[in-house]
């Protein structure tokens, strides 16, 4: 090897080496200060003094250098005091009274819940770092025939993509040839793999498992699902909550307060107490050692940060504290029905045939003519088809599509008609059994008839079905207090149908955009807090409306950017977990509060009736402060 390529690898696993040690570098820096304080006092104890307070004054420049800077930069940005210049003072302090040991350890604790802090916020980043090591920075673009590897970010809506076997998606986009299994976890939070073929959707960040697929790209790389959640990760982890913006108010004038409260403590109890100079001054110090308020600034913000974190690994994107915070409070939660509490597509739920035809072959020939439709309807009885009966379709001699009405098509020479009751030449439904008709519309069906040779032969009965796991999350709701309200814009009929099922409290149907807004403002007139989850351009006005909107994660790009958590997997019992992770930091923020408030008025009664020493005061501060923040941490465990 050349001596430039020597010097080149050398230069790059040094610059590899410190990546490494970045994140940790607090907390290395806080374990030298202990080790430097154990030196002074060794040299104190057995050696010169002189040596001793060389190696303390290294552990104060050494194990305070990172939040100094940080309180020193803070204060001439914000032109206000902040706790890190109380630490200084306080440090500074002891060291010009003697108490070298003392102001050392403050330094090396203060540093140590630094690090833990940091701890906390990396943990937190780690999110948005696994995120982006899933993204694909090139793709193998196909053109003319050729294939170019380019970066993904020159990729173009229309754009054909190869992606092999193993290999990551590097864009949304839709199946163009070839088909594969599909590995999801990324996106979805679903372990297992998801067959698609060609049409089907796929999402970069994605693993393409098997078969090699041609993906025509559908979004620009900075739209794709993938850069949304990054998106939205990284705006919770900026966003503070009322609780965090409200200490950091109080911290200035607290700060403020404490040093005038420290300097009349220079004088007062000499004068008014009969207390020495030096008793005078060392009380001070302790005084701006245990009034700092370390733990009570440290009581929020990593408490929030765990439970994002948390959240988002469970597939529960928060875009800030302050929505979180909202969640534990709830009251009432409004859902959209279509796509929200039901899968959002027709199913057939059931297929009466009479005349004693033979129903497979009814269904194949049904289906082999909707199959030329692109109705919704027609669409679902296709899937049914190839699901129940795994039988290739057949082709229509013609086909007339009538709008608004149905099908006429001939197949094998008999002539059909598929549509509406009043699109039959023969709309007698009581060739039905009794009741029959009336009853799968009561449950909320739509009914789609068959006549056959001016005959009225079947009847398919579809249905937008109630997601499996829809009553499991409405009862979960419940059991916390929750009242459960659907909104949709069905009628009063299958509104009533589908809220029977998903056992919420309360519906209103028929209801258009503008008035599931005010339905949610009625909402929030009578209950604290309110959320409101659903996933179309319709039910962006209401998300917005609501103290939480709750968008689920395959819903518009609409819903999406205006909803305030976001469920990546459309899994509704989510809901009731994030609320439980909500209730829980609120819990722990409560906590957390009440114990470094009660710590801090301890402290300062036990310094004013001089039953507290320095090295005690320090220790009683400072490991309240690491409390804490452990209590904190305890947000990251499932």
């Amino acid at each position: 090897m050349s001596t430039e390529a020597k010097v080149l690898t050398k230069g790059i696993q040094e610059v590899s080496f410190l990546e490494k040690i970045k994140p940790h570098i607090e907390l290395i820096a806080a374990g030298l200060s202990g080790v430097l304080i154990l030196a002074g006092w060794l040299f104190d104890r057995y050696g010169e003094g002189v040596e001793s307070i060389i190696a303390y004054l290294l552990a104060f420049v050494i194990g305070g250098f990172a939040k100094a800077k940080e309180g020193i930069e803070a204060t001439y940005e914000n032109k206000e005091l902040n706790v890190e210049m109380l630490m200084i003072f306080a440090a500074v302090g002891s060291a010009i009274i003697g108490y070298w040991t003392e102001g050392a350890v403050l330094i090396f604790i203060f540093a140590v819940s630094g690090a833990l802090e940091t701890y906390t916020m990396n943990k937190s980043h780690k999110e948005i770092s696994s995120l982006m090591e899933l993204q694909p920075q090139e793709a193998l673009r196909i053109t003319d025939g050729y294939e170019q590897r380019v970066a993904v970010s020159e990729l173009s809506v229309g754009d054909h993509i190869l992606i092999k076997p193993g290999e990551r998606i590097p864009s949304d986009g839709m199946i163009f040839k070839g088909q594969s299994n599909i590995d999801e976890a990324a996106i979805t939070g679903e372990s297992m793999p998801v067959s698609k073929s060609e049409q089907a959707e796929v999402f970069a960040g994605t693993v393409n498992l098997s078969g090699s697929i041609t993906v025509q790209v559908t979004k620009e790389s900075t739209d794709t699902l993938f850069q949304k959640i990054i998106q939205l990760v990284q705006t919770a982890q900026s966003e503070k909550s009322p609780s965090q913006l409200f200490i950091e108010r109080f911290e200035g004038t607290y700060v403020k307060v404490v040093l005038l409260v420290v300097i009349c403590m220079f004088f007062l109890p000499y004068f008014l107490l009969g207390w020495s100079w030096h008793e005078s001054f060392y009380r001070a110090m302790i005084l701006l050692v245990v009034a700092s308020p370390c733990a009570l600034v440290a009581s929020i913000m990593p408490a929030t940060l765990s439970a994002i974190s948390n959240g988002a690994r469970h597939g529960i994107l928060v875009k800030g504290g302050v929505h979180l915070e909202n969640l534990g409070h709830l009251e009432a939660i409004a859902f959209d029905k279509t796509g929200t509490l039901t899968k959002g597509k027709p199913e057939v739920t059931d297929v009466i045939v009479i005349n004693g035809l033979n129903k497979d072959e009814l269904i194949l020939k049904a289906a082999s003519i909707e199959n030329l439709s692109t109705h919704p309807l027609a669409q679902a009885i296709v899937k049914y088809a190839k699901q129940t009966l795994k039988m290739d379709l057949l082709q229509p001699d013609s086909l007339e599509d009538i709008p608004g009405w149905g099908v006429k098509a001939s197949i094998n020479g008999e002539q059909w008609k598929i549509g509406k009751a009043s699109f039959m030449t023969n709309n007698h439904l009581d060739m039905f059994a009794e009741g029959q008709t009336k009853e799968l519309a009561c449950l909320g069906n739509t009914l789609v008839f068959i006549e056959i040779d001016g005959v009225l032969s079947a009847m398919f009965a579809l249905k937008d079905v109630v997601r499996e796991e829809t009553k499991h999350a409405i009862q979960d709701l419940r059991k916390q207090n929750i009242k459960t309200i659907m909104l949709t814009g069905d009628s009063e009929k299958t509104a009533r149908a589908i809220a029977g099922e998903s056992h919420v409290d309360e519906f209103f149907a028929e209801c258009l955009p503008e008035e599931k807004v005010e339905k949610v403002k009625q909402l929030k007139n009578q209950y604290k807090t309110v959320a409101m989850v659903g996933d179309g351009i319709n039910d962006a006005p209401a998300l917005a409306v609501a103290h939480v909107g709750i968008a689920m994660g395959e819903g518009t790009d609409v819903a999406l950017e205006t909803a305030d958590i976001v469920l990546m997997k459309n899994d509704l019992p989510k809901i009731a977990e994030a609320i439980r992770l909500s209730q829980r930091m609120n819990k722990i923020i409560k906590q957390n509060v009440i114990f470094s408030i009660t710590v801090i008025m301890l402290l300062i009664c036990s310094n004013f009736f001089q039953w507290l020493d320095l090295p005690f005061g320090v220790i009683g501060h400072e490991g309240s402060t690491i409390l804490v923040i452990l209590n904190s941490l305890r947000l990251l465990k499932s």
